[in-house]
This record gives structure tokens, C-alpha cells and sequence, in this order.
């Protein structure tokens, strides 16, 4: 006798309720229907879509949906992303501003030594930052260059690279494919969850109508609508290590003959920071702050100054933000993802990719039936994936030398709200940061590679009794020249490259 078909419900559409659908129905429908999935999505809430720039796995997600990545770009006004330039974070230098750049790679060279010892015990640590010594990404985005050559493969370039992406757009996009993958679409607004102790029975929405299901996806937003009913005192607050709870988002036209940076900007402001993201037809900026410090007037004010009178803005949005995750991300038959699960400030763009590794862990908890053991599972996964890049986040703030407001001078504190971050930045003062340190951890796309970009961008370098063999170390950094130079040769300017993709 064939088993029933499951169903499932998700609430809420935008980037968390379609990257989802599409994912989960991918998943379990593509060798015969085994799972009917609904996606109810508001006509009347709109989704806050100012989170426009991805890590590089999440191109990962979209090629495992079978999407077409030239369409996915042209769809979503959408270029590429090398990594990030982080601009005063800490003190000029010399009178220069503080810059250094968190590329997605790695270069696996070096004989005796690893690249980033050979790089740190030789002269050129005082001669050039981090990510000009080891990485190709650096003479990429000097170049203004993307990944791609004019002949490169869909989802493949030179470097691994991210995406800026209109995230309303994208939303659409997903949902047009998900629709013609056969995930059924009802525009409503749910009014009403009828629970029954910890498990929903159906959601009922304005015009009445009542949607029963075996599992409920909230994908509501910072509002949790259907969670919130399930269970109270569920929230983790991330405030005191990460106090930055608001942001004011402006969209603003590039100015004539600009073309779009492939990389994004992260500059410190005076409680906070700004980032700028680049698309085909605009700039997504926003002041990233903590509200207690700061008015949103005074934010809009500083952000304005900053992108200078000339800026023509489109758009502005004011943000309350709600730093933390849930304690239990499932509970009952209830499971929260986007930000109905959790949020960490944007400074590492990992908001799709957060919504990516909770679709994936509902694909492989689901694929049996679920008891607590299995709700358990998710539950501590998605919480040690939280916490993780909390502590990631904080290694960008604690570091800093800056002490020219209270917020810079309470900055280096919060890695007291990281026990194990604070151990590890003592012993990376003597040893590099190597990848048995976070072996043992739920990271999952943020590496001791990583880790170093910001730790040694950051100052924060070890003192190493190891030397290098000069010869060997000259001969490493040749070769990296060389690949940096052939790199630059062979890839295409960025704004060249998207002209023609979006003819």
C-alpha cells in the first residue's frame, strides 16, 4: 500500500519561504510527488529585501536547483562578488585610512611552511597587506575584475565568488520556478494559527480560508506568527556581543559611467557601519548601528554624509533589527527559518546562506518520520551554526584600536561574550590560526582561512619564532605573482562582463 503524501505549509514568501519551497520540493518530488507544498505569501506584507550580497556557496544552492545562473543574473539585476573591503575599522596608519579585503579563496601554497607562516615570517608582512600576499582575488578587485572569464562556465570562475542580487527580485524569480516546479502558490494573509498544545493544526486567513498540513514553515519574519504561538520565552539575544540593532537601508542611482564594483564595502562609521553594494542598475548602501546610541534620524543623517550631497537616493528604509536566534528553531511540527529563526547583522552577507543549510537540514530531517531525537538534531545544529558566526562577527569588532566614541571604546569588550573566541585570540597571538582550531566546530563556510584574512587584516598577528627559507619563499611569491598576473589577463573587466550578460 503506497504511503500518504505528506504535506507541508510555509508561511511567509521572500527570499527564506521561496529558497525553501524550491529546495524541499526539489528534494522530495523529484522522483514522484511524495510531499505537497503550499506557500502562503501576503499581498499586504511586504518583504525587507536590503540583504543584497551572498557568500560564495550559496551559488552551490542555486546550481543544485537546476537554475540557469546567466538568467538568475539578468532576473535579479545581479553582478559579482570577489569578497569584502573593510575600510576604517581600525586607526590610519601613516595617515592612510585602514583597509584590508576578505576574498571566498584560498591558495594551498607553500613547501616547508604554509603560504600565510610563509607570508607572516617574512619581510613582506610590512611591505603589504594579508590579502595582497596570498590570495588572487586582491589583483582581481584592483583590476575591478569579476571571476569570469567571457568563456567561463555557468556557476565557475577563476576565484569562488558570491553574488550582489536585488533580493525582491530574486524572491519572484524563485517563486516563478518554484511554481513551474509545482509548489502551489496562495496569495493571503494568515490571521489565525490553530494550535493544539505544541502542534498546529492549520492557519487560517483573512478571506477564512483554513490550510491544514503535517509541517508548518514559518518564514514570517521577525515577527514569528506561527512559532511565537507554540512557545514563549524561545529567543536568544545576541545584543550584548553584538549590539548594532538597527540599520538604515538607501538605495542610490550609480552615477553616470560608474561601473559596478565586484566586491562589497564595509566602512566603519561612528556606531556602526555602512555597507555598499553594487548592482547593474544601482547601489544598495545602509548604516548598520546601535540604536542606543544612536537616533534613526541622526543614522539617516551620517549615512547621507557619508555617500556625499551628490548621491541621488531612490529609497530609504528604517530597520529595527532583532540580534539573536530561537532557542528551539522546531518545535512541534513547527520549524522557523530566515528571520523567524534568527539574525545575525549582515556584516558577512550569510542571511541566504543561513536559510540554505536550514533547507538542507529540513531535507534530511524530514526524510524520516520525526520524533524529538530528530527535532533535538536540528535544533542543536541550527543553534551551533548561530553561534558560530556570532563569534565570527565579534572577531571584527574586538579588535579594533579605535577610541573616538563610546561605541569603538566598548567595541574591544564584547569577546568577553565569546569565552572561546577569547581563548583562541591569546594563543593565535604565539600560533597562526590553523584549521585544527575549528575542526571541532559547526562552522560551515568559515574557515581558519577565513578567520586569518580578519585576524591578520585586523593586526592581530602571532609572533613566530619559525623562520622561512628565503629562496622558498621567494619562489612561492613569484609564483602567486604570476598567477595573480595571468588571472587579471585572462578575465573579463567586471562592468564589460555584465554589459554583455545583460544585452
Amino acid at each position: 500500500m503506497a504511503e500518504a503524501r505528506k504535506s507541508m505549509v510555509i508561511v511567509g514568501g521572500g527570499s527564506a519561504g521561496w529558497m525553501t519551497a524550491i529546495y524541499l520540493n526539489r528534494r522530495f518530488n523529484l522522483a514522484g510527488r511524495h510531499m505537497d507544498i503550499t506557500v502562503i505569501e501576503s499581498p499586504d506584507i511586504g518583504i525587507i529585501g536590503v540583504g543584497e550580497a551572498t557568500v560564495h556557496s550559496v551559488r552551490f544552492f542555486f546550481a543544485q536547483m537546476g537554475l540557469d545562473e546567466a538568467e538568475l543574473l539578468k532576473e535579479t539585476n545581479g553582478a559579482f562578488k570577489l569578497g569584502i573591503l573593510f575600510r576604517n575599522w581600525m586607526k590610519p596608519v601613516d595617515g592612510r585610512p585602514h583597509e584590508y579585503f576578505h576574498p571566498f579563496e584560498h591558495q594551498p601554497l607553500g613547501r616547508t611552511l604554509d603560504i600565510s607562516s610563509q607570508w607572516l615570517t617574512s619581510e613582506r608582512a610590512g611591505a603589504e597587506r594579508y590579502d595582497e600576499g596570498v590570495s588572487l582575488s586582491a589583483p582581481l578587485m584592483k583590476a575591478r575584475h569579476g571571476p569570469k572569464t567571457m568563456t567561463s562556465r555557468a556557476y565557475q570562475g577563476v576565484v569562488p565568488y558570491g553574488y550582489h542580487i536585488d533580493a525582491t527580485l530574486m524572491a519572484r524569480f524563485l517563486r516563478r520556478k518554484a511554481i513551474e516546479a509545482g509548489v502551489r502558490h496562495v496569495e493571503a494573509t494568515v490571521a489565525d494559527v490553530d494550535c493544539d498544545g505544541a502542534t498546529i493544526k492549520a492557519v487560517v486567513t483573512n478571506d477564512g480560508d483554513r490550510f491544514e498540513g503535517d509541517i508548518f514553515v514559518d518564514c514570517t519574519g521577525f515577527r514569528g506568527l506561527l512559532i511565537d504561538r507554540l512557545k514563549a520565552d524561545n529567543w536568544e539575544s545576541f545584543e550584548d556581543a553584538l549590539p548594532c540593532n538597527r540599520a538604515v537601508a538607501l538605495q542610490r542611482e550609480l552615477a553616470p559611467g560608474e561601473a559596478p564594483k565586484p566586491y562589497t564595502t564595509a566602512t566603519a562609521l561612528t556606531n556602526g557601519w555602512a555597507w555598499q553594494i553594487d548592482l547593474v542598475n544601482r547601489q544598495g548602501t545602509g548604516y548598520v548601528y546601535d540604536g542606543n546610541r544612536l537616533t534613526p534620524e541622526e543614522a539617516e543623517a551620517e549615512l547621507r554624509a557619508f555617500l556625499g550631497p551628490e548621491a541621488k537616493v531612490l529609497k530609504c528604509t528604517h530597520l529595527d533589527m532583532k540580534v539573536g536566534c530561537r532557542r528551539e528553531f522546531w518545535v512541534g511540527n513547527c520549524i522557523a527559518t530566515g528571520l523567524a529563526g534568527g539574525f545575525i547583522e549582515p556584516l558577512e552577507s550569510t542571511g541566504l546562506h543561513l536559510i540554505n543549510l536550514a533547507a538542507g537540514l529540513m531535507g534530511t530531517h524530514l526524510s524520516g518520520a520525526p520524533d524529538q531525537s530528530v527535532r533535538d538534531s536540528f535544533n542543536r545544529l541550527m543553534r551551533g551554526y548561530y553561534q558560530d558566526l556570532k563569534q565570527f562577527i565579534v572577531l571584527h569588532y574586538c579588535l579594533t584600536d579605535r577610541d573616538d566614541s563610546d561605541f569603538w571604546r566598548a567595541a574591544p569588550a564584547t569577546v568577553d561574550h565569546t569565552p572561546w573566541l577569547k581563548a583562541q585570540l591569546e594563543a593565535w597571538r604565539r600560533k597562526i590560526c590553523e584549521f585544527s582550531d575549528l575542526s571541532g566546530s559547526f562552522s560551515t563556510i568559515f574557515t581558519d582561512e577565513n578567520y586569518r584574512y580578519i585576524l591578520y587584516g585586523m593586526d592581530h598577528r602571532p609572533d613566530l619564532w619559525t623562520r622561512a627559507d628565503p629562496a622558498e619563499t621567494e619562489a612561492i611569491f613569484a609564483d602567486l605573482a604570476r598567477m595573480g598576473d595571468m588571472a587579471v589577463k585572462n578575465t573579463a573587466p567586471h562592468g564589460d562582463y555584465l554589459r554583455q550578460l545583460h544585452m
